[in-house]
């Protein structure tokens, strides 16, 4: 794990993209990946959770994957939501070109990745799907998921992937008085070591 590179802009070393064979929407799907990004060797556990435990997304409007790194999470969202628009965002440059680029390589059209400021603060997000990057630090976490989960569309909802001892619970209670009343906070399950939150917009 690359973890003190990959939550950079430009992780050091070349930029060289490798094949990648993963499922993905129940398909095997060949891919591309590279160095200096999160989990570049396939699907990591948390990820993987997530994508087996949530409910499908909002078949149309906007969806929004947070840290998107080589993109399984925003391409399965555009897999199984084909008349939607899925927005992947990462601070990490090579990961919008690899989700960009994978995003491509099988035929995808609604799929655009970015960094976090180049997507438009007017969108609202029917569904949220994320892993989020908890070793970013606690200060950062908070501010990158005060920055996304107030964009829920009414009636939208999130679900993040959170390793229990990486502090899920203590994430859930901040969460719940973080937002305001218009959202509530839920651990959906619990599958080995990781909890699934959902995080819920009132319909108005």
């Amino acid at each position: 794990m690359e973890s003190a590179h990959y939550f950079s802009a430009s992780p050091a070393g070349p930029f060289t993209r490798k094949p990648l064979t993963v499922e993905l929407a129940g398909e095997t799907r060949k891919l591309q990946t590279s160095s200096g990004i999160f989990s570049p060797d396939g699907i990591d556990k948390g990820t993987a959770i997530l994508l087996a435990e949530v409910p499908a997304p909002a078949p149309q409007g906007n969806l929004l994957d947070i840290g998107c790194g080589w993109g399984p999470i925003a391409l399965t969202m555009a897999l199984r939501a084909p008349h939607a628009q899925v927005y992947a965002v990462d601070v990490n440059e090579r990961c919008v070109a690899l989700t960009n680029g994978n995003a491509e390589l099988l035929g995808l059209s609604n799929v655009a990745a970015s960094r976090p400021e180049d997507v438009d603060p007017e969108i609202r997000f029917d569904t949220i799907w994320s892993n989020p990057p908890i070793r970013i630090g606690k200060d950062e976490l908070h501010s990158l998921l005060l920055l996304w989960l107030p964009r829920l569309a009414p009636g939208g909802s999130a679900w993040l992937v959170v390793q229990k001892n990486l502090g899920s619970d203590s994430l859930q209670r901040w969460l719940a008085g973080a937002l305001d009343d218009s959202f509530t906070v839920s651990r959906e399950g619990t599958s080995k070591s990781f909890r699934i939150l959902r995080v819920r917009k009132a319909s108005r």
